[in-house]
């Protein structure tokens, strides 16, 4: 069970993510570009940290190992995951860009596993279509026609979330990789920050930076805690799996998001929230492999 329990807490993670982005998108001031910079920064003075203590990482720290190729392939994705997740949801509903965003992500993931010759069984095909049939189900109801520019602007939030998962499955230092991951992610974020201002400052857009106490807030629990810490138990469980079922389990991110808003926003628990989290559920516990006998966390 181990395997599984750390899966699922790295999906509670996931969630909780999505929980601070919109709080921090919808109740306070706080711009897009501001707030991935922010969330990214926090993360990698997190990871830094982490990778400094030895009973953590038993892989030292480097210059090299921050700023290697695979990192920088890491780095990219989460930063584009990141900036274009928090500009889509400036204009989309939470059910539609979930919608969106994880419809991608499926599609990506299973895609790059197929074209890696792994196939799914009739028992993993049948336990995916459940699952997903479950978000459906959840997420469409409270979906309204998007742009196409937000639309356009998740899908490549997901394609990216959906390479930065593919890349993990190549790490062996999940902490080493996840910090290099997040300072090349900071770096490009900073890099936007700045081109976002001499676009304000020479009038070619219109929109203004803006930071608050709150806003600062949510950054620092996504970054250092819901995206750092879950990242790099994300990266410690994915060599242990197949990229089809990386790509399923993390359709039971928008149940969990659904669960916490009911506990933490207080919203309704509907007889379909009930019936949808269960289909989801149990189509993710049918298509289910075994586990590594050696996994563990190191």
């Amino acid at each position: 069970m181990a395997l599984f329990f750390w899966i699922a807490t790295a999906m509670v993670a996931f969630a909780a993510n999505s929980l601070f982005c919109r709080l921090a998108l919808s109740s306070t001031s706080i711009d897009p570009v501001s707030f991935t910079t922010l969330r990214l920064c926090f993360g990698a003075v997190t990871l830094l940290l982490l990778s400094s203590l030895r009973r953590v990482s038993k892989t030292p720290i480097t210059y090299r190992s921050i700023f290697s190729t695979t990192s920088v392939k890491g780095g990219i994705s989460l930063f584009l995951y990141a900036l274009c997740f928090s500009i889509a949801y400036v204009s989309l509903s939470t059910g539609t860009g979930a919608l969106i965003l994880f419809g991608t992500v499926q599609l990506t993931m299973i895609s790059a596993g197929l074209l890696n010759k792994e196939r799914l069984s009739l028992r993993q095909s049948l336990g995916f279509i459940m699952a997903f049939a479950g978000v459906l189900m959840l997420l469409l109801p409270s979906a309204t026609t998007p742009s196409i520019s937000a639309a356009t602007i998740m899908v490549l939030s997901g394609m990216a979330w959906g390479f930065y998962t593919l890349h993990g499955k190549k790490s062996n230092a999940p902490v080493i990789s996840t910090t290099g991951n997040f300072v090349i992610g900071t770096l490009l974020a900073f890099a936007a920050l700045l081109v976002n201002i001499v676009l304000i400052q020479t009038g070619t857009i219109g929109s203004n930076l803006n930071i608050d106490t709150a806003g600062i807030l949510y950054a620092l629990l996504s970054g250092a805690f819901a995206s750092a810490c879950g990242y790099v138990l994300w990266y410690h469980c994915l060599p242990n799996i197949r990229a089809t079922t990386a790509a399923l389990v993390q359709l039971s991110v928008p149940v969990i998001a659904i669960a916490m808003g009911i506990l933490f926003l207080n919203e309704p628990l509907t007889l379909l929230v009930t019936m949808s989290c269960a289909l989801t559920i149990f189509g993710i516990y049918t298509a289910r492999e075994k586990e590594r006998k050696s996994f563990h966390i190191r």
